[in-house]
């Protein structure tokens, strides 16, 4: 970091975030502009130069083209160093191959920042754009100039007046709450275009190219720190600088500016080569999702939720609770709203009898007052609005077309005024919009969204946010140095509170028969080798062995399934084990190399990809958090006691990951993943059913029956 970009940083952050980010301030917020490459035929230069006159922007305004002395009726200089004094910012809009002249020529006639808009700067397949490319890496690398881009469409700094993207159309819009920020130069007016006609309003809308230099991390730094922008809505391809990116999350989260984002990659494989299930679940785009849960992300599955629920977020209010109320007037979307809520994981709880009661008289005959409700007045919908047990409301009716006579919205905004909770309207399906409909929208006070399901997707995610909203969220520590060697490693977990089975290591078979008698039947048998990871695909994995002959007979089988499966392993003998028995889990830990260390939970044992029934979260975590993981689990119904069976020891469960966590973060600098599975949950209570058994199984517990490591050496073991 050079101490120049430390000089004239934006105001908030503290000074440790100067190390971390580079200031947007003369890109965004520019006293003065050039626009080099200014053409009367070039159509981006021309709209660029038109917006920035015709809408209003107050800078001085420098035209640079060698070829020409005048454009659009004003002087034109031939370079950068020719003009009579410096300006802060400069609009490159040039062919790829005069770039590095311009950015030259910028940096040498001291303007402060420069956007490049030309693709082919280390973008695509081309061998001259990756030169070109390799060249402004190292140029920004040495350089006082901020450069924004390449492979941009520019930005939109609305309250500025620095309308630097060539359309017009968008330049016409009101200033408002809400900053875009898109790894996309097209897309964003697309969306831009379709969210400002449902009523959605700007800030700053900034199109990041390439990022060698400025990136997602500096806008969005740049944006929380705006008073007037209250929302930050992302499209990302991808991260580049994660650690910064996590730091300016953090910093929204505290100041109560949600984030809403979309990002590209879900069905991509994991970047990095998987060595364990729980690098196999934890990939990258799950790695991203659990650092959307640590910052209060909220991350939307289309670009029609992200419109929907930036919608929701900018009417400003935030639910103090998960819980849904919707008011209808058709019994078929009450069927649809209880199957999409149970679809989505939407908690909709029945009215209280207090207001059940309030709502009778308003009932036709024969109808029971129930949530949803199918009386779709604003009455009711007051009425279920205040409701204790609700903490969002929402009233299904369309907007009004042309020759409607339903313009009064006083009642609706008198529902609004009454409450503190959030409050949209929904139509059950898309529908055009028009300025009566919008009118009518700014009437009630609140947004009207579309369609069932982004509708409750959006009113999860208020909550997503609302309940993460007072977390300080720090990074994990440090990596301390460790001794651990696989030689400690069992001494290790056990001093860190995780039970291991009794367990022996032997290198015969009648090693293994003799080991098998000292810990007592029934035992397991796995064949341990350092070059065979997951035993059981490998048929290395035998349990409930009863005796001697059976443990000979089975080692014999196991040597010869491994010769089988993987010929070049080297066999070094057998893992010998206490048999344990309840419900199989999955615990693992692993370092990401974009989001740090992360913690994994779910079903385990050989299903354990296939059911995908897993909880990730990013290290550190308290036991608080533990919990909930659990709960999100789908196992969370066995460990309770699922159709008469016993509970198993869900506290036990809970403090093997907790102690697994910090494991973890203590010896990550020598290992780099390590997980459970299965760890055995075993029931509670066992003793009341075997009173009388020369060998009683134990009372509850969690039991790591199968420990894997990976460690960074390259060896991998159990």
């Amino acid at each position: 970091m050079h101490a120049w970009e430390r000089e004239g940083a934006q105001s908030g952050p503290a000074k440790a975030d100067a190390n971390l980010f580079r200031s947007a301030v003369s890109t965004l917020k520019p006293a003065s502009l050039a626009i080099v490459g200014a053409s009367e035929r070039a159509r981006w230069p021309c709209e660029i130069f038109s917006n920035l006159r015709e809408f209003g922007y107050p800078g001085r305004i420098a035209l640079v083209n060698p070829r020409q002395t005048q454009v659009f009726g004003e002087r034109c200089f031939a370079s950068l160093r020719e003009l009579p004094h410096p300006v802060d910012h400069a609009l490159v809009i040039v062919p790829a191959a005069a770039v590095p002249d311009v950015l030259t020529d910028a940096e040498a006639s001291g303007v402060k920042s420069a956007t490049v808009y030309a693709s082919m700067m280390g973008d695509g397949d081309a061998p001259e754009s990756h030169k070109r490319g390799a060249w402004l890496k190292d140029f920004v690398a040495n350089s006082r100039l901020r450069v924004a881009g390449p492979n941009c469409m520019g930005a939109y700094s609305y309250r500025e007046r620095v309308l630097a993207y060539p359309n017009a159309d968008l330049c016409r819009l009101a200033p408002g709450p809400v900053a875009c920020i898109f790894q996309s130069g097209g897309l964003l007016q697309f969306f831009m275009k379709t969210a400002a006609d449902r009523g959605l309003r700007y800030s700053y809308c900034i199109t990041s190219g390439n990022e060698p230099d400025l990136g997602l991390a500096d806008y969005v730094n740049f944006v929380i720190d705006d008073s007037n922008t209250q929302t930050v809505v992302l499209f990302i391809e991808g991260i580049r600088r994660p650690q910064a990116f996590m730091h300016a999350a953090g910093r929204a989260l505290a100041m109560g500016k949600p984030i809403i984002a979309i990002k590209t990659g879900a069905t991509l494989e994991s970047r990095a080569a998987s060595r364990s299930h729980t690098g196999a679940i934890a990939g990258d785009y799950a790695a991203y999702l659990a650092m959307c849960e640590r910052y209060g992300i909220v991350n939307c599955r289309s670009l029609d939720d992200l419109v929907e629920t930036a919608l929701a977020f900018q009417a400003g209010r935030l639910p103090k609770g998960p819980r849904m109320s919707f008011v209808t007037t058709s019994g078929a979307t009450v069927d649809l709203l209880h199957d999409y809520a149970a679809t989505e994981g939407a908690a909709m709880p029945d009215f209280t009898e207090q207001t059940k009661a309030a709502l009778l008289p308003l009932m036709q005959p024969g109808i029971t007052p129930k949530n949803p409700l199918d009386v779709g007045i604003p009455s009711t919908f007051e009425i279920a609005a205040h409701d204790p047990n609700i903490d969002m409301v929402a009233w299904a009716s369309n907007m009004p077309r042309d020759g409607d006579s339903q313009d009064d919205m006083s009642p609706l905004r008198q529902v609004l005024a009454a409450t503190d909770k959030p409050v949209v309207g929904f139509a059950r399906m898309v529908q055009q919009l028009g300025e009566k409909q919008l009118a009518r929208q700014h009437a009630a006070g609140f947004p009207f969204l579309q369609g069932v399901e982004p509708t409750i997707r959006a009113l999860n995610g208020l909550w997503f946010h609302a309940a993460r909203k007072d977390r300080r969220p720090a990074p994990p520590p440090p990596a301390p140095p460790s001794d651990l060697s696989p030689a400690t490693l069992d001494a290790t977990l056990a001093r860190y509170g995780i039970t291991l089975p009794k367990s022996e290591t032997v290198t015969t078979v009648a090693e293994a028969a003799a080991a098998a008698e000292r810990i007592g039947f029934p035992v397991a048998l796995k064949i341990s080798s350092r070059d065979i990871l997951h035993k059981t695909e490998s048929h290395g994995v035998a349990v409930d062995l009863w005796d001697c002959r059976a443990v000979e007979t089975t080692a014999e089988s196991l040597i010869a399934a491994a010769r089988v499966t993987q010929p070049n392993a080297r066999i070094e003998g057998f893992l010998v084990q206490e048999m344990a028995s309840g419900i199989e889990a999955i615990v693992g830990a692993r370092e990401d190399p974009l989001y740090g260390p992360m913690l994994l939970m779910g079903a385990g044992g050989i299903l354990v990809e296939l059911v995908e029934d897993a909880a990730l979260r990013m290290l550190p975590l308290d036991a608080g958090e533990i919990a909930h993981m659990v709960d999100d689990l789908k196992v969370s119904k066995l460990l309770a006691g699922f159709r008469g069976s016993r509970p198993a020891d869900r506290k036990a469960l809970e403090s093997a990951t907790l102690a697994l966590g910090r494991f973890f973060l203590d010896h990550r600098s020598v290992i780099s993943e390590i997980e459970f599975n299965p760890i055995i949950v075993q029931p509670v209570g066992l003793s009341e059913i075997f009173p009388d058994a020369p060998r009683s199984p134990p009372d509850g517990g969690a039991v790591a029956v199968d420990v894997r490591v990976v460690w960074r050496d390259g060896r991998a073991g159990a």
